[in-house]
């Protein structure tokens, strides 16, 4: 049996490495490595795939998340609502423009955010949203652009984990980061659809939004030398856009393995008393970025290490919310009660996912786990 990766970037490399070797030797052989023509072959791609008028390719996901906040016009002391429970970005961008993190809770079997409690945390300084599509899958869209409509917020998609996910929003099927007013995501190369590198893009349908974006990430710049806002410096590399072009016309499939191996998963763990499987919402289908079981009554690092003693990898995702980080203590005065938050970061653990995992690989992992609880 191969070895077993969290994430074989690897093998999924050595499928594709006919077209990814010509794709970069193309730009090379051309040394066109900053805006050359990828970029912008893989920004109108990405816009047909995602049926989205505009994708603003930028450096990567946390640039995206502060170039969607900057081109709102958000002012120092705005409030922002988001989740507690994710990476450390969603929020760092927020700390960084010296907007106000507003934290809520999360749902114990979907991990997204709970539109009651985001109601609920609206004030008169609120401004925005951020829902994160957490692991693969969708917040509840239907309900947050309600509210967000309700109370007249913007709403910026943090879409990292979860490109290629389809959501029935009003009826209708649209991709998570095309139903706000701005969706974001990285192209790490451990994400469903990733580079060699750092990248990261925004979509939006607003014009004026798309517009003031493209200025932002190039300097505050339309025309060369003459600049109209402040931005910042943040470009897709060539390189990494060719690698992208190539990537995209597989993404629908490597979404596909990654569920079947979800498929693996759950029906191994079906209704075991100790671990509960990630939750399936109806409106969502989950693309599987990572599958996170739930360990029950505290084994959860007892399990973690007897794994790695049988040579299968695994990863807490996250052992801290952000509410509890010291990073933000400045910028959250009285430390919220987000009780549910705290239990998963006791109970999370996430298992090999990636696109290249063999059926051997996949009963080795779960007889391992079915194992330790005998």
């Amino acid at each position: 049996m191969q070895q077993i990766r969290m994430v074989d970037l690897q093998a999924q490399y050595k499928r594709l490495q006919p077209e990814v070797d010509k794709a970069m030797a193309d730009v090379v052989d051309q040394t066109a490595f900053i805006n050359g023509t990828d970029v912008k072959t893989f920004q109108n791609n990405l816009e047909d795939y995602l049926k989205v008028k505009h994708v603003i390719p930028c450096a990567n996901g946390t640039d995206a998340l502060q170039v969607a906040l900057m081109a709102l016009g958000l002012k120092e002391g705005d409030e922002v609502i988001t989740s507690t429970f994710t990476f450390i970005a969603t929020v760092e961008v927020i700390a960084l423009l010296k907007l106000k993190p507003v934290l809520v809770d999360v749902d114990l079997n979907t991990f997204m955010l709970i539109p009651e409690q985001v109601e609920a945390a609206i004030s008169e300084n609120t401004r925005a949203i951020i829902p994160v599509h957490l692991f693969g899958q969708g917040a509840d869209m239907n309900r947050l652009m309600e509210i967000a409509e309700k109370h007249q917020l913007k709403v910026v998609e943090d879409t990292a984990q979860a490109i290629g996910s389809n959501y029935q929003y009003n009826n209708q099927v649209q991709k998570l980061g095309t139903i706000g007013d701005i969706g974001c995501t990285s192209f790490f190369p451990s994400k469903n659809l990733g580079c060699f590198g750092d990248g990261g893009a925004c979509f939006t349908n607003n014009d004026e939004l798309a517009a003031q974006m493209r200025m932002i990430v190039n300097h505050g710049s339309q025309k060369k030398y003459y600049h109209k806002v402040i931005g910042i410096n943040s470009r897709l590399d060539t390189l990494q856009a060719a690698i992208l072009n190539v990537k995209l016309k597989e993404l629908d499939d490597f979404n596909n393995r990654r569920r079947k191996a979800a498929d693996f998963y759950d029906g191994a763990f079906k209704d075991h008393n100790d671990i509960q499987v990630p939750a399936r919402t109806q409106e969502c289908l989950h693309t599987f970025h990572q599958y996170t079981l739930r360990v029950k009554d505290g084994r959860r690092d007892d399990l973690q290490a007897y794994l790695k003693e049988k040579g299968i990898p695994s990863m807490v995702y996250y052992p801290v919310a952000l509410h509890q980080q010291e990073a933000f203590e400045h910028f959250i005065k009285k430390t919220p009660n987000l009780p549910n938050a705290e239990q998963l970061c006791k109970e999370v653990l996430s298992l090999p996912m990636h696109t290249e995992l063999t059926n051997e690989q996949l009963n080795y992992i779960t007889d391992a786990i079915l194992a330790f609880f005998e």
